[in-house]
């Protein structure tokens, strides 16, 4: 398990390869070493990890990377893995101290974590671990257009404690993908001991049962060691195109960042005896004992890596800041324009279709419109099988199951997944069954708010092209689990497009629009109205609904009803009663909630004057909240009564159907408050 060839060693090393890594290794140091004093003089860099003790494995990592060809996911940690990978001192500099020139982010993003998109070094967030799941992603994309290259996912050995992480390892096996889990482990997760951690003393043994998976463990502080892993670990992900686990035995000689101090948790002797292990000064005296350098070589050496850091300091002193006012820049990307639709309306005459098989019609469209489109998700493709509800029924019959396939019952897996494969070439859209039922959805929401904010973190340089489908609502007797609709929180967090059809040629063009458009989409769908006949229409085959733009039902005058999926129907049943008695109800159709059509709301409201907001999420809190104070701060002055809000009770929806009839709105309810409002 543990053996590989010693290719690398003090005596057989070309001086010239040496001398690289020794100027690395001083470099980094160096900056490792000066990076706090920024904080102090109030320049930036006011987080730090410091990597003083994970030298070899650091160095080792960034020689084997192939800038252009692999792919490569850092940690907070991975100074001198940045530098090995090809990265400046400036470059360095310009993240640390959160320069409007920094490639990493533009100053977006905190300190210390570095990337370089144009290289394929990725951009990844603080959610530790959680890139393990983009690097699976990225191989799976790797191995699908057959290229000769690996991912890399670099980490601590405290976050294979996360429950993704084990996802991402076991995904990689199973799919038999080219990633290499280089994992340094120094003993803590800030303070916390590894005993603290897992019960094996090397905590990448707990991995060892995995079919297709090799584990190699090296000693990372030193070089030659370290070396001889990671190429024997590329060797072998490049031939046999399976995954690897490094394990480094590293040492920690400083505080996990510089908002730690160590002392309070580990002891003086504990403290020197780190010291004496000191990877670079082990490097320095192995260099002298075999006379591969005199000392007096090596001093030059440091001399200009000395210099260098010092004229990257100056440079990146003189560099921009970021520009506060960009802010609201690099939330959403530019969506897909409709030519033909740009109002998401059509008068086609012709066979009513219903919304399930308008989603599946799309979808198959879609999929022959860009060949570099995939699906997976949970039951998504076993025989007839076509996810839970049938939608994807067919697709991979048609396309083939390495475009359309089965995802374990692991909803992180299914997203972070689909954020590392879109990363590998801009043409890749992506479409997941996010989970089988919305209540379901929540493991995922850690992959789904650090998707959210890629686009922004990185400075506009990524954004996950990545449609997720989720089964929403009640109305099916359900229960628990079965029968919520989730998007009153889903709203509260930027970068994604959150749209809910109500009919099936909106379904079928929001859908198409999702998937031509750059960025994250959350696509509900009404589980409800699937097969509903009151949902169906007539579609045009290459229907576009656009983000943000409302449609109008039916037209009225004494009321306004502000609604989307279920609900749509039972206002516009609630109108027609209302109409048998003298009234006139117009019905706005919001379609889709972020972005929003505000100018058609308010243009509804300053119309007619009495409003009302129904949903089928819950009062408290739902997106009609949100929808009411845009009304109250913006149009107050047209309204003639209070703002109605009519949407569930502040409780789950219970399995009986006489929980889901006092829960959920219903048009006997909509009627009523309708009334209400009607006689203010």
């Amino acid at each position: 398990m543990n053996e590989y060839p010693k290719v690398y060693s003090v005596k057989t090393t070309p001086k010239e390869t040496l001398t690289k890594w020794y100027r690395l290794m001083t470099l980094g140091r160096a900056i490792d070493d000066k990076a706090p004093n920024y904080l102090k003089q109030a320049i930036g860099w006011s987080y730090h990890a410091p990597y003083a003790g994970h030298d070899g494995i650091q160095l080792a990592i960034g020689q084997i990377f192939e800038k252009k060809v692999d792919h490569i996911f850092l940690y907070y940690r991975d100074l001198l893995t940045a530098l090995s990978c090809g990265m400046t001192a400036e470059e360095i500099i310009l993240n640390g101290i959160s320069k409007a020139t920094d490639p990493t982010s533009g100053g977006r993003h905190m300190s210390n974590h570095f990337a370089k998109p144009a290289w394929n070094i990725h951009n990844v967030s603080s959610l530790t671990g959680n890139h393990t799941l983009h690097a699976v992603g990225v191989a799976r994309a790797i191995k699908y257009y057959d290229k000769k290259a690996v991912a890399i996912s670099v980490q601590g050995e405290s976050s294979l404690s996360e429950g993704y992480v084990y996802e991402a390892i076991n995904g990689a096996s199973r799919e038999k993908l080219p990633v290499i889990f280089a994992v340094q482990d120094n003993g803590y997760g800030i303070s916390v001991p590894k005993k603290d951690q897992t019960a094996n003393r090397k905590v990448t043994n707990n991995f060892v049962g995995f079919k297709n998976l090799r584990v190699i463990h090296c000693n990372g502080k030193d070089v030659f060691d370290s070396m001889n892993a990671m190429t024997e670990a590329k060797r072998h992900a490049l031939a046999t195109g399976m995954p690897v686990i490094v394990q480094a035995n590293c040492v920690r000689i400083h505080s996990h960042s510089n908002s730690d101090r160590h002392e309070l948790y580990r002891s003086e002797a504990e403290r020197e005896y780190v010291k004496e292990y000191d990877p670079l000064e082990k490097f320095k005296r192995m260099l002298l004992r075999y006379n591969r350098f005199t000392a007096e070589e090596l001093a030059v050496l440091e001399a200009e890596s000395a210099a260098e850091l010092k004229e990257a300091h100056k440079k990146a002193l003189k560099a921009p800041d970021p520009d506060p006012n960009t802010y609201d820049q690099f939330v959403l990307p530019e969506p897909y324009v409709s030519i033909k639709y740009p109002n998401g309306t059509h008068n086609q005459e012709g066979e009513k279709k219903k919304l399930i098989t308008a989603l599946n019609e799309t979808l198959k469209a879609e999929f022959r419109h860009n060949p570099d489109t995939f699906i997976w998700g949970q039951d998504m493709a076993n025989k007839d099988k076509g996810g839970v509800f049938n939608v994807s029924k067919g697709m991979q019959q048609e396309f083939g199951p390495k475009r359309v396939f089965n995802a374990p019952i692991a909803e992180d897996f299914i997203v972070g997944t689909a954020n590392g494969m879109s990363r590998f070439d801009e043409k890749i859209r992506i479409v997941v069954e996010g989970a089988e039922f919305a209540d379901y959805f929540w493991p995922a929401m850690e992959q789904y708010v650090d998707s959210s904010h890629d686009y922004w973190r990185s400075n506009g340089k990524f954004t996950p092209n990545v449609t997720i489908r989720l089964a929403s609502g009640g109305y099916i007797g359900g229960g628990l689990y079965h029968s919520q609709t989730i998007e009153g929180a889903l709203t509260t967090i930027p970068g994604v497009r959150i749209v809910y059809p109500s009919f099936a040629d909106d379904a079928a063009g929001l859908l198409r629009t999702a998937m031509r458009s750059r960025g994250m989409t959350m696509f509900m769908e009404p589980k409800a109205l699937y097969n509903d006949p009151k949902a169906a229409t007539v579609i045009p085959d290459d229907f576009e609904v656009p983000f943000g733009k409302a449609r109008i039902r039916r037209e009225g005058t004494d009321l306004s009803m502000i609604t989307y999926g279920n609900t749509t129907h039972m206002c516009l049943e609630a109108a027609e009663k209302l109409a048998s008695e003298g009234y006139s109800v117009e019905v706005v159709d919001i379609r889709s909630l972020v972005p929003l059509d505000k100018e058609t709301i308010l243009n509804s409201v300053k119309k007619v004057g009495k409003v009302m907001v129904v949903h089928e999420d819950k009062v408290h809190s739902g997106f009609g909240a949100e929808i009411a104070s845009m009304i109250m701060e913006e149009a107050f002055e047209y309204l003639d009564s209070p703002v109605k809000r009519v949407g569930s009770t502040f409780t789950p929806v219970g399995f009986h159907r006489s929980f889901e009839r006092i829960i959920l709105p219903n048009t006997e309810k909509i009627y009523q408050a309708a009334k209400q409002v009607l006689s203010y």
